[in-house]
């Protein structure tokens, strides 16, 4: 079994989106152009663990179109091997994002249903090929609550995980308005994947929704009985990792990093960010820093501090994606600093 420490590469697995974001914090009413780019939830952990020097790769179908060359292009261009990228005809998932300022908060709308991806089927991805000598398969929540077909996916790339002996990050990334368009049981089904997840990224919420019980403490405390609860409903679990954002207004967030293990648990100071580029992918951002250093067997103090690097970081790049350097991550300090030179 590849674990932390040990050779192998990544795969990932999930539906990669085109953004189209409205430039300057205006309005859709308002705006006649958008600005585009590549995205989606798996893909940016895919870049973020590209960007600090992991061999990753990519399971996902994109369409025989135009758009879907985009996509794989600017998978590539962050050093994603996209060998395992499928291609069908159909149409790509959109979202549309309308930047906040201020006291307005940021809004997404999506597009993505009846895309190639959400229409796919198991037999559209080879996973045995793409986990064969892997030392870690991420996906997320947002695969199976795209539909009945979605939970099948994932279901079948969990099996391939488990059969070929490779450990599996799960990320919630719970999406209620997905799980609501269809007659769903996002409980059952979460809980089902959850059950062979080495690695955990969710709050203490993401535990209450899975165990379908309330967490009474409050802060740390309320974490730690969460994690607690977690780790003895779902043996194979090793690792939660967390944030917790106190929202000032749309350029100021407070971002703290939490890691649970089974016997101990560390929480990183908050850190304020101010004046703030671009939110979206941040989360992403933090899973990658923190498996970045769980692949490396460094203890819990570290991991929480590179997956808050990582997710302050992406704080400032526009764009999904967070392409910080392993060398960036190094020399982040939480005051800033002058230039480079």
């Amino acid at each position: 079994m590849s674990g932390p420490g040990q050779a192998g590469h990544i795969v990932t697995f999930g539906e990669v989106l085109l953004r189209f974001a409205t430039p300057g914090y205006r309005l859709t009413v308002q705006s006649d152009a958008l600005d585009m780019a590549v995205g989606g939830a798996e893909a940016n952990v895919a870049a973020g663990l590209s960007s600090l020097g992991h061999d990753v790769k990519m399971l996902t179908l994109l369409p025989s179109s135009p758009l879907g060359d985009k996509a794989r292009a600017a998978l590539n261009a962050a050093g994603i091997d996209t060998t395992h990228v499928s291609r069908a005809s159909g149409r790509m998932g959109l979202y549309f994002l309308e930047s906040g300022a201020g006291l307005r908060p940021s809004s997404i709308t999506y597009d993505r249903a009846g895309s190639v991806f959400a229409l796919s089927s198991k037999g559209d991805f080879d996973f045995a090929s793409a986990l064969e000598g892997a030392r870690l398969l991420h996906l997320s929540g947002i695969t199976p609550a795209l539909g009945p077909g979605g939970v099948a996916l994932a279901q079948a790339a969990v099996a391939e995980a488990i059969s070929a002996g490779v450990p599996i990050c799960f990320d919630g990334n719970y999406r209620a308005l997905l799980w609501d368009a269809w007659d769903s049981d996002p409980r059952a089904i979460l809980t089902e994947l959850m059950q062979s997840a080495t690695v955990m990224i969710g709050n203490h919420r993401d535990i209450s929704l899975l165990l379908g019980r309330p967490f009474s403490g409050d802060g740390a405390d309320r974490r730690r009985e969460a994690a607690l609860a977690a780790f003895e409903a779902f043996p194979k679990l090793q690792l939660i990792a967390s944030t917790a954002r106190h929202i000032v207004n749309a350029g100021h967030h407070r971002i703290a990093a939490r890691i649970d293990a089974r016997a101990s648990a560390h929480q990183a100071a908050e850190v304020d960010v101010t004046g703030i580029v671009d939110r979206i992918g941040t989360g992403d951002a933090f899973a990658a820093g923190v498996l970045h250093r769980w692949l490396e067997g460094a203890d819990i103090v570290a991991i929480a501090q590179a997956g808050l690097a990582c997710t302050v970081l992406k704080h400032t790049i526009p764009g999904d994606m967070c392409l910080v350097s392993l060398q960036e991550l190094e020399a982040f300090s939480a005051s800033g600093g002058d230039v480079r030179r």
